[in-house]
């Protein structure tokens, strides 16, 4: 507990300012500091199960609030300011103390903008820790729970472990699916098939 305590601790201390102009690679090294910090602690205090409601829970108001995803990301708003939302976001999603404290120390240090890349590192520790993968998968309409079962155990087949589904929708990829699991891309959807359809038209001109 003290070494994860400490490592949150030091997350309070400045590294310098760093806002959404940064390289992406700055963003996922902060974005992986808070993830560890946030995992140590909730494992620690043997809340593991309450962390992953969390990600549910900031992934979906994520998915559906534009204003939460202009909080996070504009440089427009204070500190003060994007303190006081998160803390009343996160109280009215019921969130643990650890994941509030957490983003009101990054609201603090201004580091909000991290908190999609940070919410993924923690999804991939989850899965690592019950010995899961994580398939990031996006379809063009929203799976059905059967959807994506299935889906699951045809790649617990391919990938010989079991798998947890992180789906997404993009009404743009018309139909088919785009499913990520580590470094594997598996992209089946109909805008792919258009799109090198029309390279293939293009090469025939």
């Amino acid at each position: 507990m003290r070494r994860s305590a400490a490592c949150l601790k030091e997350l309070g201390q400045d590294f310098g300012r760093v806002d959404v102009s940064e390289p992406a690679s700055i963003s996922s090294g902060i974005a992986a500091r808070y993830a560890t910090a946030v995992f140590e602690l909730s494992k620690d205090a043997k809340g593991l199960k309450g962390l992953e409601t969390d990600l549910n829970a900031l992934t979906a108001a994520l998915e559906g609030s534009d204003d939460l995803q202009a909080l996070i990301a504009s440089p427009l708003y204070t500190r003060d300011e994007q303190g006081a939302a998160i803390a009343a976001v996160a109280k009215k999603m019921k969130l643990s103390s650890t994941m509030s404290n957490t983003l009101a120390l990054m609201a603090s240090k201004r580091r909000l903008f991290v908190v999609p890349q940070m919410v993924s590192v923690l999804r991939d520790m989850l899965s690592e820790e019950k010995g899961e993968v994580t398939a990031e998968v996006v379809s063009a309409k929203a799976l059905t729970k059967a959807q994506s079962d299935k889906l699951a155990k045809t790649l617990k087949a391919s990938v010989g472990q079991s798998v947890n589904i992180n789906a997404t929708v993009d009404e743009s990829l018309i139909g088919g699916l785009v499913v990520k699991v580590g470094s594997k891309m598996i992209d089946t959807s109909v805008r792919s098939k258009l799109a090198a359809l029309q390279n293939t038209m293009k090469e025939a001109r």
